[in-house]
């Protein structure tokens, strides 16, 4: 299943070549990793709340193939990719029509409230299979 997230371009995110500063594309992705969450049923403030548990970025591994620019209007695409025991693998893309302009594979782990890594709970687990 391909989750679906729509991003407008504004000033703010460009850099002084009228382009998307590298970095926004961190933000757009984090962005849809949310929205893709919360649709799912999973409700991250609970999560923390009542079992101490919260969703962290382990890995990024990305590549800009092209500039989006002002008032763009972009897609995110996220997708899964594998999930174990202890981590969620996905996929996204930022897309301008049918041009990808970025793409990351994200490896996002659980940890405790001490920090520690720990897997992630079964009820989740079975939701994103």
């Amino acid at each position: 299943m391909v989750h679906r997230f729509s991003v407008r371009v504004y000033y703010e995110d460009t850099d002084m070549g009228g382009i998307v500063y590298h970095a926004n594309y961190l933000r757009f992705i984090e962005r849809a990793r949310s929205a893709w969450v919360r649709d799912l049923g999973i409700d991250q403030n609970d999560m923390r709340a009542r079992e101490r548990l919260i969703f962290a970025v382990r890995r990024v591994e990305a590549d800009f193939l092209g500039p989006a620019r002002f008032d763009d209007a972009l897609e995110v695409e996220t997708r899964t990719q594998s999930v174990t025991g202890a981590r969620l693998v996905m996929e996204q893309r930022v897309l301008r029509g049918p041009d990808i302009l970025f793409q990351a594979m994200v490896t996002v782990v659980c940890l405790n409230e001490s920090g520690q890594p720990t897997r992630l709970p079964a009820n989740i687990r079975r939701v994103l299979h």
